[in-house]
């Protein structure tokens, strides 16, 4: 298969992860916009009014395992840049976010699809989509 056939199947909203933590959110009697593009980084759950921006990251493309992708993948060298430029957009959108006077929480997709952390992952979710009330 080509290569732009294989990255282009990879979504970039309404991911497994995403669709569970809108759904522990609205079990939970939360309100929240999805995918606001209103913010800086387009937060994948947002409470605009609150000023609160959810990003749910993948663990490959935003550096979690940054280490293990340089070992294991062809040209490491691009590799390890492509990842060190998506680290340094989060950080740039997190700053933005923060003086525009948004709090930001950032999760890890792995701790919401694993069960064995979802619970607490979730938990801490709400509780901080309900730190402004």
């Amino acid at each position: 298969m080509k290569r732009s056939y294989l990255m282009s199947r990879i979504r970039a909203e309404n991911t497994r992860a995403e669709l569970i933590v809108f759904a522990a959110m609205k079990s939970a009697g939360i309100t929240y916009q999805s995918h606001y593009k209103r913010a800086p980084g387009t937060p994948d759950l947002a409470k605009p009014r609150k000023k609160l921006a959810l990003f749910i990251d993948g663990d490959f493309w935003h550096g979690r395992e940054l280490d293990r992708v340089v070992e294991t993948h062809g040209d490491a060298s691009k590799w390890a840049q492509k990842l060190r430029r998506n680290m340094q957009r989060d950080a740039d959108q997190n700053a933005q976010l923060a003086v525009l006077g948004w709090a930001v929480m950032r999760v890890w997709d792995s701790d919401i699809r694993r069960v064995s952390t979802r619970a607490a992952t979730l938990s801490s979710i709400e509780f901080f989509l309900h730190s402004r009330d």
